[in-house]
């Protein structure tokens, strides 16, 4: 089990908002997961675990525009 501040846990929540609601315990809890490996937990570990997991969670909407055909 690992304790996180007030602020560390807000960090790890507000990283969760941009998931998809249905996806967001299995975020926290593999962020959890992965900061249990470590020894000694601070705002660095975090951002990185954070932004690591995030990642494999996001699916963005894709920005690519299909060209138009002309007849």
């Amino acid at each position: 089990m690992i304790s996180l501040s007030d602020d560390e846990m807000s960090a790890v929540i507000d990283a969760a908002r941009p998931i998809p609601s249905r996806d967001r315990s299995d975020f926290v809890r593999e962020v959890v997961a992965e900061l249990a490996k470590y020894p000694e937990i601070g705002p660095g570990i975090i951002g990185r675990v954070v932004a690591k997991i995030q990642r494999a969670h996001l699916n963005p909407p894709s920005l690519r525009v299909e060209p138009r055909l002309r007849w």
